[in-house]
């Protein structure tokens, strides 16, 4: 979730004497607080300011006079402001959502809330409960626990998606020749000029429809490279009712994914 802002300003010379990576730690006074970030002095022609986890760093040239640096700092205040409460709600959402990697660990499967169970021989999603039980001892590591877990999860991908794929491939006229799963950490599918789609095997976390909804996008997309109001007809044709799907995923990060 790194945000970046470049601005361009006439060089002003200024020394600079560089200090290991030339980072220093400084404290500035915004409206009505305090304002730590930390500058580097880097070869470049704008200020970069980019908000992470450790607040708020801002990469200027060499060149360019501190106060310079400062007065785009206050002039943009508002910009990192907001940057800075994102961050901190990101933050926020991806600790709530870490799983955790041993009995009793839960995580969302198909849109259900489920508890992992370790200590089976074969592992499975238990049709009457909401357990998936994992072969891994109960004394496992929660590295061993993921690595089993996540094996699991992508087979269970591969097998859903690829029968969801099967009920809208005959609907679109278009070119398909295939899909695949993908890893991806920004999209939740893609589609190729040459009629290949690729689908995130992290869908599996959502439910049908959701699932449903990706594909349908991905496959308009063999028609319409684009946003445009036939693509989203497109969808519609191939998926009536898409929107509540469309809605629920836009406001999952892959990025706060465990995975």
């Amino acid at each position: 979730m790194n945000q970046q802002l470049l601005l361009a300003f006439d060089s002003l010379p200024t020394p600079f004497a560089p200090n290991g990576l030339g980072i220093s730690e400084r404290r500035l006074a915004v409206a009505d607080r305090i304002l730590v970030y930390r500058l580097q002095r880097v070869r470049r022609r704008t200020i970069g300011f980019q908000v992470n986890e450790n607040g708020l760093m801002v990469r200027a040239p060499r060149s360019i006079a501190l106060r310079e640096i400062e007065s785009a700092i206050v002039e943009n205040q508002r910009w990192i402001f907001s940057k800075q409460v994102q961050w901190r709600a990101w933050c926020e959402r991806l600790r709530q959502s870490a799983i955790c990697f041993a009995d009793g660990g839960r995580v969302r499967y198909l849109g259900q809330p489920m508890t992992l169970r370790l200590g089976a021989t074969a592992s499975h999603a238990d049709s009457g409960t909401t357990e998936i039980h994992l072969a891994v001892p109960v004394s496992a590591s929660e590295a061993d626990v993921r690595q089993v877990l996540q094996a699991w999860l992508h087979e269970q991908a591969r097998r859903i998606i690829g029968e969801r794929v099967e009920r809208f491939a005959d609907r679109t006229p278009a070119r398909f020749a295939g899909w695949c799963l993908s890893s991806a950490r920004t999209q939740w599918g893609s589609c190729s000029h040459n009629g290949r789609v690729r689908l995130n095997w992290r869908l599996v976390h959502f439910a049908l429809p959701v699932i449903d909804y990706v594909i349908a996008h991905e496959l308009a997309h063999l028609r319409e490279l684009n946003h445009s109001v036939r693509f989203w007809n497109e969808v519609a044709r191939l998926l009536p009712g898409f929107e509540a799907a469309r809605d629920q995923i836009k406001r999952v990060e892959i990025a706060a994914i465990s995975f």
